[in-house]
Protein backbone atom coordinates (compact mmCIF):
# COMPACT_ATOMS: atom_id res chain seq x y z
CA UNK A 1 0.00 0.00 0.00
CA UNK A 2 2.72 2.53 0.95
CA UNK A 3 1.94 6.21 1.36
CA UNK A 4 -1.71 7.32 1.45
CA UNK A 5 -2.99 10.87 0.96
CA UNK A 6 -4.60 12.06 4.20
CA UNK A 7 -5.03 15.83 3.81
CA UNK A 8 -3.58 19.01 2.34
CA UNK A 9 -0.58 20.76 3.91
CA UNK A 10 -2.57 23.89 4.71
CA UNK A 11 -5.02 21.83 6.80
CA UNK A 12 -2.38 21.00 9.44
CA UNK A 13 -2.47 23.79 12.03
CA UNK A 14 0.70 25.21 13.56
CA UNK A 15 1.00 24.31 17.25
CA UNK A 16 -1.88 21.81 17.25
CA UNK A 17 -2.59 18.31 16.06
CA UNK A 18 -4.82 17.10 13.25
CA UNK A 19 -6.33 13.62 13.38
CA UNK A 20 -6.38 11.64 10.15
CA UNK A 21 -7.58 8.09 9.65
CA UNK A 22 -7.07 5.26 7.21
CA UNK A 23 -8.33 1.71 7.53
CA UNK A 24 -9.49 2.35 11.09
CA UNK A 25 -6.05 3.54 12.23
CA UNK A 26 -6.02 7.04 13.75
CA UNK A 27 -2.89 9.14 13.41
CA UNK A 28 -2.13 12.67 14.65
CA UNK A 29 -0.21 15.04 12.40
CA UNK A 30 1.86 17.78 14.05
CA UNK A 31 3.53 20.82 12.46
CA UNK A 32 6.79 21.63 14.25
CA UNK A 33 8.34 24.74 12.73
CA UNK A 34 7.17 23.78 9.25
CA UNK A 35 8.14 20.09 9.51
CA UNK A 36 5.38 17.48 9.77
CA UNK A 37 5.41 14.49 12.10
CA UNK A 38 2.86 11.68 12.45
CA UNK A 39 2.20 9.65 15.61
CA UNK A 40 -0.54 7.42 16.94
CA UNK A 41 -3.36 9.74 17.98
CA UNK A 42 -4.13 7.94 21.23
CA UNK A 43 -2.11 8.47 24.42
CA UNK A 44 -0.63 5.16 25.59
CA UNK A 45 -1.61 5.89 29.19
CA UNK A 46 -5.22 7.00 29.16
CA UNK A 47 -6.61 6.19 25.70
CA UNK A 48 -7.09 9.92 25.02
CA UNK A 49 -6.80 11.78 21.70
CA UNK A 50 -3.59 13.79 21.35
CA UNK A 51 -4.89 15.71 18.33
CA UNK A 52 -8.02 16.91 20.13
CA UNK A 53 -6.96 18.85 23.18
CA UNK A 54 -3.28 17.95 23.24
CA UNK A 55 -0.90 20.87 23.72
CA UNK A 56 2.13 21.10 21.42
CA UNK A 57 5.23 22.85 22.76
CA UNK A 58 8.09 22.61 20.27
CA UNK A 59 8.28 18.92 19.39
CA UNK A 60 6.58 17.71 22.59
CA UNK A 61 2.85 17.05 22.82
CA UNK A 62 1.17 17.01 26.21
CA UNK A 63 -1.92 14.87 26.70
CA UNK A 64 -4.72 16.92 28.24
CA UNK A 65 -6.05 13.98 30.28
CA UNK A 66 -3.16 13.29 32.70
CA UNK A 67 -0.46 15.68 31.37
CA UNK A 68 1.85 12.96 30.04
CA UNK A 69 4.25 14.15 27.36
CA UNK A 70 5.64 12.58 24.18
CA UNK A 71 8.21 13.66 21.58
CA UNK A 72 6.37 13.80 18.24
CA UNK A 73 9.65 13.21 16.35
CA UNK A 74 10.41 9.88 18.04
CA UNK A 75 7.27 8.90 19.97
CA UNK A 76 9.34 8.58 23.16
CA UNK A 77 7.80 9.40 26.53
CA UNK A 78 9.11 12.72 27.85
CA UNK A 79 7.09 12.88 31.07
CA UNK A 80 4.97 10.29 32.95
CA UNK A 81 2.45 8.94 33.67
CA UNK A 82 2.75 7.18 30.26
CA UNK A 83 5.36 4.40 30.17
CA UNK A 84 4.91 3.21 26.59
CA UNK A 85 6.05 5.27 23.55
CA UNK A 86 3.80 6.33 20.71
CA UNK A 87 3.96 4.65 17.33
CA UNK A 88 5.42 7.04 14.73
CA UNK A 89 4.74 7.01 10.99
CA UNK A 90 6.66 8.21 7.94
CA UNK A 91 5.06 11.35 6.51
CA UNK A 92 5.72 13.06 3.20
CA UNK A 93 4.53 16.34 1.68
CA UNK A 94 4.20 16.44 -2.10
CA UNK A 95 4.95 19.56 -4.17
CA UNK A 96 1.21 19.73 -4.83
CA UNK A 97 0.65 20.26 -1.08
CA UNK A 98 -0.79 16.79 -0.47
CA UNK A 99 0.23 15.17 2.83
CA UNK A 100 0.83 11.41 2.72
CA UNK A 101 1.34 8.97 5.59
CA UNK A 102 2.66 5.41 5.37
CA UNK A 103 0.32 3.61 7.79
CA UNK A 104 1.98 0.23 7.20
CA UNK A 105 5.46 1.50 8.11
CA UNK A 106 4.54 2.79 11.58
CA UNK A 107 7.07 1.79 14.24
CA UNK A 108 8.04 2.17 17.88
CA UNK A 109 11.38 3.81 18.61
CA UNK A 110 13.52 1.63 20.89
Amino acid sequence: MGFVKVCRRDQVPQGEGLRVEHGGEQVALFDVNGELFATADQCTHGAWSLSEGGYLDGDVVECSLHMGKFCVRTGKVKSPPPCQPLKVYPVRVEQSGDVLVDFEAGYLTP
